[in-house]
């Protein structure tokens, strides 16, 4: 009796303790064995969020004639932190509280309270990663949308217009950062690398509506916006990674420009010595994928390189996309890149859209004036920055220069991915990255009426001189 009393007495002390050693294992078993498939749940949730959200509001911008891109954008806002605060992020704090995402999967899934500190953590992680990669895949896709003969054949005219383009409003931005708002020298530079960025795709569509897009002015405004592209890359590769290391030092940044530059150049005169092989490779393969799947391989590979010598994975994936287009499998890696890119791009603007706290701009709060500053402040040089360009044109009398530098004004996409990457590195205020993306949509907007507006007079006879001539039809 007395054996068993001391038994269910060391027993009873014991088990409490087994239970404390054990409870760790036995919690992180029930984490991998029940919070996978919950995890995957909101994941899942939040694409569908993300597509139906972008859709919608993207479909109304189109029918307003305005970029879709904006719409994404819009979209994000709305879904976002700013109102309806359905997705979630990693490292947001109060977010378990107050996320309608979390509440949904606690109500239909059997996600607990004890766990949705950990779930909010893994949905928000693989949300950003699918995001991450929805820029580099937008980055290759520009890539092969560009053309190195066309760049080459507008030559200094577009060129020209290209550099005061992004040297311009980045001097001007950076330096009135820092000396009338007293904003850090990093996130500075960063706000002004973004306001180097040109929207290709709004503006020859705009261009091709009224049909000056094979005008001199036309092909001097794509030309220049391709060149600025490129430029802007490099400079958004080398702020980014001065953002990673948080310090200036000239010769730092001397590296940088100089690495981005060997790279960018390097990785195009390697391409086009392998073109033949990757094509031959291509021609050997019997299986499905057989031309996406190497050009992927190829644009990965090229923005891990980036990416592994301190530059951005972007510029790789940018520079894959340029190599590749010097192949005759470019019509084919472009028609099936698009769907890729319809499924993961929206992702990552929905995404910049709604980790934008657009409250710091609210007039009402005395604490945001400063924002709204710096906002009009970046509008004013955005438009500015831009229209100046038109003066780089010379040797070409008659030619609408007002015209060019309205044309180069629209930040469009492109503009979103330096803001995208400047939210991602973390040195952007919250009011410094929503003024970004206040720049961005203004500039978008006003682009299209502007250029209108511009080119509503008759074409003069040399500005339509690059046009097909055309026999006069008799009746």
């Amino acid at each position: 009796m007395v054996d068993l009393t001391i038994w269910t007495t060391s027993w009873n002390l014991t088990m409490p303790m087994l239970s404390f050693i054990s409870s760790p294992l036995l919690l992180a078993e029930t984490a991998e064995a029940e919070l996978g498939p919950i995890v995957l749940a909101g994941v899942l949730v939040s694409l569908i969020v993300i597509y139906l959200a972008s859709k919608l509001v993207g479909e109304l911008c189109a029918r307003v004639n305005l970029p879709p891109v904006l719409g994404e954008l819009m979209a994000g806002v709305v879904v976002g932190v700013s109102v309806l605060n359905l997705l979630i992020f990693p490292g947001g704090e109060g977010e378990e509280s107050t996320s309608m995402l979390l509440t949904f999967l606690q109500a239909t899934d059997g996600l607990t309270p004890e766990f949705t500190s950990q779930v909010a953590d893994s949905i928000g992680e693989v949300i950003t990663i699918l995001s991450e990669v929805g820029v580099i895949i937008l980055l290759f896709e520009i890539g092969l949308e560009s053309d190195l003969k066309e760049l080459i054949r507008v030559g200094p005219q577009a060129a020209a217009v290209a550099v005061v383009g992004v040297a311009v409003p980045f001097t001007l931005g950076t330096a009135g950062l820092i000396a009338l708002f007293s904003v850090p020298a990093v996130p500075a530079i960063f706000a002004g690398a973004a306001l180097t960025a040109t929207s290709i795709g709004i503006t020859a569509k705009v261009l091709a509506e009224i049909q000056r897009l094979t005008s001199r002015e036309g092909q001097i405004i794509i030309g220049a916006a391709v060149l600025d592209d490129v430029l802007g890359i490099i400079v958004l590769a080398v702020v980014a990674s001065l953002a990673k290391t948080g310090e200036i030092q000239i010769s730092n940044v001397v590296y940088l420009i100089a690495s981005a530059t060997v790279f960018l150049i390097g990785a195009i005169l390697l391409g086009r010595l392998l073109n033949p092989y990757f094509v031959a490779l291509v021609d050997r393969l019997k299986t499905r994928g057989q031309i996406i799947l190497p050009a992927l391989i190829f644009a990965f590979v090229l923005a891990y390189i980036g990416a592994a010598i301190h530059l951005e994975a972007i510029l790789g994936a940018f520079a894959a996309g340029l190599v590749l287009a010097e192949t005759e499998k470019r019509k084919e890696i472009e028609e099936q890149v698009i769907p890729i890119a319809d499924m993961l791009v929206p992702i990552f603007f929905v995404v910049v859209g709604a980790k934008t706290d657009i409250s710091v701009l609210n007039p009402f709060e005395p604490a945001n004036r400063e924002g709204l500053i710096i906002a009009t402040f970046l509008v004013i040089i955005a438009i500015i920055g831009k229209v100046v360009t038109g003066l780089a044109v010379f040797g070409q009398p008659g030619i609408n220069r007002l015209a060019i530098g309205v044309g180069m004004v629209p930040r469009g996409e492109v503009g979103l991915v330096f803001a995208g990457v400047g939210s991602a590195t973390g040195v952007l205020s919250e009011a410094l990255d929503a003024a970004i993306i206040v720049m961005v949509i203004i500039t978008t907007f006003i682009a299209p009426p502007l250029l209108r507006l511009v080119f509503r007079e008759e074409p003069e006879p040399e500005a339509v001189e690059s046009l097909p001539k055309t026999e006069p039809k008799t009746e």
